[in-house]
């Protein structure tokens, strides 16, 4: 009895690592513009709050994300900018940037766990509410929110690890923008016809000879 050997089929094979492309793509755009907005909107909420004492007793001081650090904003719009980019480059230029996109959520996730337990803002306040600058805030405690912009740094790291790993299957811009300064080549000139006077006074125009031994 015979054995038949199954053959695979090339198209099959050729279409596998077109739908990777395809679903690596949509889950780093998903990751790296949701990681993004989610650090920014973080960053607005209240990060931190405390007690300040003074004479009369105290009172509560609260600071947000962006008077804690504004690193994790900043590396929020650098990572999307990075997003975008990675279609406007090929080869090693796409590894850099996926890079930098990477990097954007590593450094989004230590900023926003450094600021967890960062209490210089609230510091600041409590020494400007009692007039002594060495005076410092009590009763320190933190909120979710530098967690949730930890969150959004993990979101970014991923979708720069996915560029990293199948973004040399991703599209890249179209190749009519890289052309758009390139001059236009010269359209040849028509053909000159010796009996008609029409054509013979249009190539003297051009500055063409007509009789096609030289210069007009």
């Amino acid at each position: 009895m015979g054995y038949v050997t199954a053959v695979p089929d090339p198209r099959s094979e050729a279409a596998a690592p077109a739908r990777s492309g395809r679903r690596s793509l949509a889950l780093a755009l998903m990751c790296g513009a949701l990681g993004a907005a989610v650090a920014l909107l973080s960053t607005r909420q209240r990060w931190s709050e405390g007690t300040a004492t003074v004479a009369g007793g105290s009172f509560p001081l609260t600071a947000k994300g962006s008077d804690v650090t504004g690193v994790p904003a900043a590396l929020a719009i650098v990572g999307l900018a990075a997003l975008v980019a990675v279609f406007a480059v090929r080869r090693a230029g796409r590894h850099l940037v996926s890079a930098v996109l990477a990097l954007s959520g590593v450094g989004t996730i230590v900023a926003a766990l450094l600021g967890a337990s960062d209490s210089s803002a609230l510091d600041e306040q409590a020494a400007k509410a009692t007039g002594d600058t060495a005076s410092t805030v009590t009763a320190f405690s933190h909120t979710a929110w530098p967690y949730v912009a930890t969150a959004g740094g993990v979101l970014i790291l991923l979708a720069g690890l996915l560029a990293l790993r199948y973004g040399r299957l991703w599209p890249a811009m179209s190749g009519r923008y890289e052309r758009a300064g390139a001059p236009r080549p010269r359209r040849a000139a028509p053909a000159v016809d010796p009996d008609r006077p029409e054509d013979l006074w249009k190539a003297l125009d051009r500055g063409e000879d007509p009789t096609g031994t030289g210069p007009a």
